[in-house]
């Protein structure tokens, strides 16, 4: 049995003072219980550390190598794409997990305690099936178990390469399947989780409506009866057009037409929503996957948050290509987004909460719920996704209650007040640093040699 004691906690109930935080042996939360005697070695500040809800590890290796314009002018997110499809040919296994592996650390001591891997990096260049369907799925769970973050997998669905069904090409190749090929990658990627911890998730992604056809999206969505369903949507206003030229409707109105995304779904980006659509997508239970530093670095558009959040929807974030992992830098860029667009302060905010509160407790919730996962709360039974926070700083000093979350999400530096990390009770950063962090940033290093001749 494990103890943190803790001079202020955040658990369901608000802010708590002298607490005792018992995890048992499975990595759960057994109690939280009143201190009777001294907090001797406490940390001063205990949160829930919430799940990473939308990651593609392996794009952490292009981060900052993307920012020339191309010939186009009008550099847009396809540009990007491009650009990220040639550095995909020389991508070995071993690439990968080294890749993910940084990420996974990088995300633990930013406060994220888990990560739901939106995986879609499947096969050898040219398509190429690998000896073992899984093998890329293998070394993402293996850069999980090394880093020792909860992991929810999600095997990607990549069936065409448009709404007209038209064949994948070049780097898209390494990410395609038909549904009975898909099958047999998604059997052999539960086999490959069996070694990981017992807080590990298996769900599903069909790729997007664009890679996806109707009836091979439901089957996928019931591969796996009650898992997370993750899907991209409305992304990009080029793909609004197609999915409507197509479909005769756009995305999020289609989606919810013909299927029925409900609270397994998270619908990641809907920066391209109308105000109906926003509020229809609120109503369904579904989780807005949101990830504000890349949708802001590929220009995506602005997510309505306002409008989804008074219409009773629920949203959280995540690192989507991993140019800058930041959970703090998440939420802020979220808020300020919201306010540059409205031209207000303090958009999310409620008259009971902070913005930073809002913000916070949404990331907790939310991405629990994103990645199937127990946890995001400070309560027994839960997962024990935690993370110690320094007051002692000028940064944090002489604030209390919502005022903490408020200057780690807005003060700039919130990552440099994150001592501890646990990740279903496994101590995995400590005095602020990933207890793996020299060995696994050397042999992050030492891979990047390898590639930077198409870099």
């Amino acid at each position: 049995m494990q103890e943190i004691h803790a001079r202020h906690v955040l658990t369901p109930n608000g802010w708590e003072q002298d607490r005792i935080v018992r995890i048992d042996s499975s990595g759960r939360i057994d109690e939280v219980s009143p201190a009777l005697s001294g907090l001797e070695g406490s940390v001063d500040l205990l949160l829930p550390a919430p799940t990473n809800l939308h990651s593609h590890s392996f794009q952490r290796a292009m981060a900052g190598l993307t920012e020339a314009r191309g010939p186009d002018p009008s550099d847009s997110f396809c540009t990007w794409r491009h650009l990220m499809y040639r550095f995909l040919d020389r991508r070995t296994p071993d690439h990968v997990e080294a890749i993910a592996a940084l990420a996974f650390v990088e995300m633990l001591e930013s406060g994220f305690g888990s990560v739901a891997e939106f995986h879609y990096l499947h096969h050898a260049s040219g398509g190429r099936a690998y000896a073992d369907p899984a093998e890329m799925a293998t070394r993402i769970a293996r850069a999980a178990d090394l880093t020792g973050i909860g992991l929810t997998l999600l095997p990607v669905l990549y069936m065409q390469g448009g709404c007209d069904g038209r064949a994948l090409e070049g780097g898209q190749l390494r990410f395609g399947c038909d549904l009975d090929r898909f099958s047999v990658l998604h059997q052999s990627s539960a086999v490959a989780l069996k070694a990981l911890p017992e807080d590990t998730r298996l769900g599903v992604a069909p790729h997007s409506l664009r890679a996806v056809p109707s009836n091979a999206l439901r089957q996928a969505a019931e591969l796996v009866p009650g898992a997370p369903v993750h899907l991209h949507l409305a992304e990009q206003q080029a793909e609004v057009e197609e999915v409507e030229a197509h479909l005769g409707a756009r995305p999020v109105s289609w989606l919810i037409n013909h299927h029925t995304p409900d609270e397994r779904w998270c619908l990641i980006h809907c920066t391209q929503m109308t105000a109906g659509e926003t509020r229809r997508l609120a109503s369904t239970g579904a989780i807005a996957g949101l990830c504000p530093i890349t949708e802001a670095n590929l220009g995506d558009g602005i997510f309505d948050g306002v409008t989804f959040s008074n219409a009773g929807g629920r949203f959280g974030v995540g690192s989507d290509s991993n140019v800058h992992i930041s959970l703090w830098s998440e939420l802020a860029m979220l808020d300020y987004s919201q306010r540059l667009r409205d031209r207000r302060r303090a958009a999310l905010a409620t008259p009971h909460h902070s913005t930073g509160r809002v913000l916070f407790d949404a990331a907790c919730r939310s991405g629990a719920q994103a990645a199937g996962r127990h946890a995001g709360a400070i309560a027994p039974g839960h997962w024990a996704d935690l993370m110690a926070i320094r007051t002692d700083t000028p940064g944090l000093c002489a604030r209390h209650g919502d005022a903490w979350l408020d200057s780690l999400v807005f003060g700039g530096h919130g990552e440099q007040h994150v001592v501890d990390v646990w990740s279903a009770g496994r101590h995995v950063v400590q005095q602020g640093q990933h207890i793996a962090r020299d060995r696994i940033a050397l042999a992050f290093m030492d891979i990047m040699k390898d590639l930077e001749d198409v870099m």
